[in-house]
């Protein structure tokens, strides 16, 4: 075994457990990484995306008892029907453009000029969001939720499928300013990765089966146990932190990242091309 291939598979998995529920965008932290860690190629990409699922792993144990509640209230609880409904409702915009647009997507937008631009507007949308006059807020918690707001949320979500929005940040964002409060916004946005980010995984590996082999396995394993691991440290800390401040210094952050793009493709240091 490669142990070598493993410390990137497992560096991989942190990058992408650290960045995928923060708005930052883990896709464009996933390319850097890979990059500078020659970690490239089509495997590679599945790789990317199917470690996704460890990350989701991390978010249902921290709501385990929400998901197990929802799942065994279906037939008989009015809240949980409610909330699947939401879910289900804000899930599905972005899985049918994704099914869609996925090849024009990769073929057009996944280049360094527009991920450090999406970095960059998405830093400015966050600090605007911030920093206006604070409208009242109309949804307290998640069971507060409409469907119409779900699917605002939903429609927010899509934007996330150009490279280097964040689908946390545009849910987020997009839940705040449709007048969720910050820790429903963060709450939904987290029920939200549940279904499309398996769903990413689940379509990916099967679509690019022909691209692996049993060899593979303990690479993947090492990826998503790192993701898991690394994720549920950082939800957890993330539902600390919006109790109490705000979105801005990821904003900046944002904007130094997009730079970094911009610096390490000019310099060839990086290849950002798909």
């Amino acid at each position: 075994m490669d142990v070598i291939l493993l410390v990137k598979a497992a560096v991989m998995g942190i990058v992408e457990g650290l960045t995928e529920f923060l708005p930052i965008s883990s896709t464009g932290h996933l390319i850097l990484a890979g990059s500078l860690l020659k970690f490239t190629g089509e495997a590679a990409k599945v790789f990317d995306i199917a470690i996704q699922s460890g990350a989701i792993f991390a978010v249902v144990l921290v709501y385990w008892q929400r998901v197990r509640d929802t799942v065994a209230g279906l037939g008989s609880d009015v809240r949980a029907r409610r909330f699947a409904l939401n879910v289900t409702v804000g899930f599905l915009p972005a899985a049918v453009l994704g099914v869609l647009f996925n090849k024009a997507i990769k073929a057009h937008l996944f280049t360094p000029q527009v991920v450090a631009t999406t970095f960059i507007l998405g830093a400015f949308v966050i600090l605007w969001a911030e920093r206006r006059a604070k409208p009242s807020v109309r949804v307290q918690t998640v069971d507060d939720m409409t469907p119409v707001d779900a699917i605002k949320v939903g429609l927010a979500q899509c934007l996330a499928l150009v490279p280097g929005t964040s689908r946390s940040g545009a849910t987020i964002i997009g839940g705040m300013l449709f007048g969720l409060s910050r820790k429903a916004a963060t709450d939904f946005s987290f029920f939200l990765a549940i279904p499309i980010l398996i769903g990413a995984g689940v379509w990916s590996l099967w679509k690019e089966r022909a691209l692996l082999s049993t060899a593979d396995i303990p690479v993947f394993l090492v990826g998503l146990v790192f993701s898991f691991v690394s994720a549920w440290l950082c939800v957890r800390w993330l539902l600390r932190y919006v109790a109490t401040h705000d979105f801005v210094p990821f904003a900046w952050y944002r904007i130094v990242f997009g730079l970094i793009v911009l610096a390490t493709w000019w310099s060839g240091l990086v290849v950002w091309a798909e």
